[in-house]
């Protein structure tokens, strides 16, 4: 196909305006990467229009793309939300939500066991902006209740708890935020919506790194938040193409790729933990395991309830503190020391160290996490390869 207008053209203005063939008739299997910045339009005033709303047509790779609305979409249909916002990496999805949410004097309460960059990123927003946090534990309605002021505005939550695997009352907790009137936000990357769907119970808001589960192949950066009422998102969206923070149609691509084989990649990593988990928690150099799926967790119960699987991260202490972590971490073969989690590979990491680096050792304590304290992210391998690695490793 050639555009007519470009026969009189000269060469070096061809070269620039090359033709867009229109795809008639079929249509792409997979959905295309459309690694363009911006769109061109026929009419001003649809591009005005469009630069206003999030369902307006395409305008600025800042505001959204077709690659990257299709992985928003395709996420939001996942966990029963009305709509979704992609973002660079997970901490930009929190970053957005908070930010959009959140000004000078607010207050926020989060549950005590958190990831390390969402502790210190609450920590930035006290000291930077006077916006003071309360932690509750997250199975505690009434401390949530207790915990609350004229000036607080949200709630924040982690489905799984990310080292300790401490599972969220999200009924109600969020029934609790919802009475108070406060926007309940709840992560739920260790989970993924193959797992629990938050907005099911309660959630208004549903944050997740996609460079985790969702991708799966340990191969991009990205993050997302899911908005269970349209006016949040609208609200929320207009801050995010300001503040920036927008995913890009390449790492978009990947995720949506990933994203194909999810529920099945989930189901072994959680089957894959299950006899990790069982096998470490009796090894004598395992002082505990911490795994919703044993029923010596605390969240047991709630975890059996609450969720189609318990997941395929886990952490456990070394009887012999932080010495024996750290011969453990230098001896292991197969499992890679590496951060992040997620993707197919086994993953080991010291949470102390390094996910959790910035708590001090009041929070490190109060979040449970040890000096002898090991993250395994359990990959798809074969498990006996795994166990086997992991027993010569404590050997």
């Amino acid at each position: 196909m050639t555009d007519s207008r470009s026969d009189a053209l000269r060469p070096d203005t061809r070269a620039v305006h090359v033709p867009q063939p229109v795809v008639e008739g079929s249509r792409p299997i997979t959905m295309p990467i459309y690694q363009t910045s911006g769109f061109t339009f026929d009419d001003p005033a649809v591009m005005a229009d469009s630069m206003g709303r999030p369902d307006g047509a395409y305008v600025y790779g800042r505001y959204t793309n077709p690659t990257v609305r299709s992985l928003e979409l395709a996420v939001s249909g996942l966990e029963g939300g009305a709509g979704a916002i992609a973002t660079g990496s997970g901490m930009g999805a929190i970053n957005t939500v908070l930010l959009a949410l959140l000004k000078p004097g607010d207050h926020l309460i989060a549950q005590s066991s958190l990831y390390g960059g969402t502790a210190a990123m609450l920590a930035e927003l006290a000291g930077r902006f006077g916006i003071t946090v309360t932690h509750v534990p997250e199975n505690d309605p009434a401390a949530l209740r207790a915990a609350a002021r004229p000036e607080t505005k949200l709630v924040y939550l982690e489905t799984i708890s990310n080292p300790m695997t401490l599972v969220a009352d999200l009924p109600a907790m969020c029934a609790a935020a919802r009475e108070l009137g406060l926007v309940s936000v709840v992560d739920n990357t260790f989970a993924t919506a193959m797992l629990c769907r938050p907005i099911e119970h309660g959630a208004d808001i549903v944050v997740h790194s996609t460079t985790k589960y969702l991708s799966g192949h340990t191969d991009v950066v990205g993050g997302l938040a899911v908005f269970a009422d349209p006016a949040l998102y609208e609200r929320v969206w207009h801050f995010a193409i300001e503040l920036g923070a927008a995913a890009e149609p390449f790492a978009s691509w990947l995720v949506l790729r990933g994203l194909q084989t999810l529920a099945l990649r989930m189901e072994r990593h959680c089957s894959n933990a299950r006899l990790l988990a069982t096998r470490l928690a009796g090894h004598p150099a395992v002082a505990a395991v911490h795994w919703p799926g044993l029923e010596s967790h605390p969240s047991y119960e709630l975890a059996g309830k609450l969720l189609s699987g318990f997941g395929g991260v886990f952490s456990f202490d070394l009887a012999g503190g932080r010495a024996a972590g750290e011969k453990f971490m230098s001896s292991v073969r197969l499992a890679l020391l590496a951060p992040s989690l997620g993707g197919v590979e086994t993953l080991v990491l010291h949470p102390a160290t390094t996910s959790h680096r910035s708590l001090s050792a009041e929070e490190l304590e109060r979040s449970g996490i040890g000096e002898g304290t090991v993250r395994i992210s359990v990959g798809i391998e074969h498990p006996e390869d795994l166990w086997a690695d992991l027993a010569q490793a404590l050997a």
